[in-house]
């Protein structure tokens, strides 16, 4: 039995993408402990795994719900959403960076403190920015990317947050430049922290090392991008990543036997917390004759749902996307991946981060429609919901995907390729 160390970032998606590796290793007899903030204390508890706690920065004088931090600074810069990505990069991108590097120069001495203890045969980390303690520990390490591949670089895919088009170049290089500018000073202080905390030195203007043992991304081959320079063997992709171990789900009756489609809406926990916005959705979405099943979120109490609809704070969603028809989201990457695990079309409206790219991607691969997020006029969503459900290539294309993404599901390959690091 080897020791599995998991370190995911603290907010949903990534818990529980390292959720659905973490219970296939714990099945095969391995001791899987989680490093978590300490908001999300209980939260891995409850589904049978080790905690080790640590905080990303001083503590609050009041409690926290799971991942607040991260709420409560979406919240605040939530205007700049409504802005051009090329805006986005100063003004949220590069605020969104400080807070993450901040963080991992605040957890370091924690972070050592949790390794020295446990001992640990692999560390499997996923998240954005460098923590140096795993590389400078001298174990086996595994970084997991489960954002938009375009996080890992190469110069034949689009600038990673811009939301730009594979086949047209024409912004690109001004977005680069406007990342250069924005992005160096803070790169180059990184830099610095994670060679001083015996970590080697970071890619140029990239905040996180890949891991000289393995690396695991999450896309499937049907959005997945074509590079110039083909990632390195280390490098495996898993197509898809889902938990089976969320609750089952039954259809509420009062959406059993209604007329129309039934579609799917979550806009992830942070998205959702935009009241405004999942309002506008709410009033929308209520006039068309389909039903709806609705993730409504940390802000659940501050909006009332249509008659067609029905909703809950927290939905087990690898659960619902099997019954619905249509999956109207924001973009994340395990919302956008689990979409074509389970063969359903999207229609995404991005908010903040890679959901732009998975948008466009989602979009330019036909697997879906992208939406302006604030601008879209009602004709357009109802005429792209329309669209795609009665689009039966794309049906066939979609059943054709999760037949081979549920063949061989991502969370035993993971588990697979971990074990081989850890015993070395």
């Amino acid at each position: 039995m080897a020791t599995m160390v998991f370190f995911p970032e603290g907010a949903f998606g990534p818990t529980n993408n390292c959720v659905g590796i973490g219970d296939v290793l714990r099945a095969r007899g391995h001791r899987v402990v989680f490093i978590v903030e300490e908001s999300f204390a209980g939260t891995l508890e409850a589904r049978g795994f080790e905690e080790r706690l640590m905080r990303l920065g001083p503590a609050p004088e009041v409690e926290e719900a799971p991942g607040q931090f991260w709420k409560d600074f979406i919240r605040d810069t939530a205007p700049t959403f409504r802005k051009p990505t090329i805006e986005q990069l100063g003004e949220f991108v590069e605020p969104t960076w400080r807070a993450l590097t901040d963080g991992a120069r605040f957890v370091n001495p924690r972070l050592e403190e949790i390794i020295g203890e446990l001992e640990p045969d692999v560390i499997c980390e996923d998240n954005v920015p460098a923590f140096p303690a795993l590389p400078a520990c001298g174990r086996p390490w595994v970084r997991i990317v489960s954002c938009n591949p375009l996080e890992v670089r190469d110069p034949d895919i689009p600038p990673v947050f811009s939301g730009y088009p594979a086949a047209d170049r024409s912004g690109w290089d001004e977005f680069h430049a406007e990342h250069e500018r924005t992005h160096r000073p803070l790169w180059s202080e990184f830099d610095e922290f994670c060679q001083e905390a015996g970590a080697p030195p970071l890619p140029d203007l990239e905040f996180i090392h890949a891991s000289p043992h393995l690396n695991l991304y999450v896309y499937p081959e049907e959005l997945d991008y074509r590079r110039a320079q083909p990632l390195d063997a280390t490098w495996h992709r898993l197509e898809s990543c889902v938990r089976t171990s969320d609750a089952s789900f039954e259809i509420p009756e009062a959406l059993r036997a209604g007329e129309g489609a039934l579609v799917y809406l979550s806009l992830g926990s942070l998205g959702s917390a935009d009241v405004d916005l999942m309002r506008r959705l709410v009033e929308v979405l209520g006039e068309t004759p389909h039903r709806y099943l609705v993730s409504k979120g940390p802000q659940h109490d501050l909006y009332e749902l249509a008659p067609n609809m029905w909703g809950e704070e927290f939905v087990p969603q690898p659960s619902i996307l099997p019954q619905v028809d249509l999956v109207i989201t924001h973009a994340g990457n395990n919302t956008t991946t689990e979409c074509i695990h389970f063969g359903k079309p999207m229609i995404a409206l991005p908010l903040f981060w890679d959901q732009y790219d998975n948008a466009q991607r989602v979009d330019e691969t036909g697997f879906g429609a992208r939406l302006r997020t604030y601008a879209f006029e009602p004709g357009e969503m109802t005429s792209a919901i329309d669209r795609l459900l009665r689009d039966a290539g794309l049906r066939s294309r979609l059943d054709a995907a999760a037949a081979r993404l549920q063949a061989r599901p991502g969370t035993v390959t993971a588990a697979d390729l971990i074990e081989r690091v850890a015993a070395g």
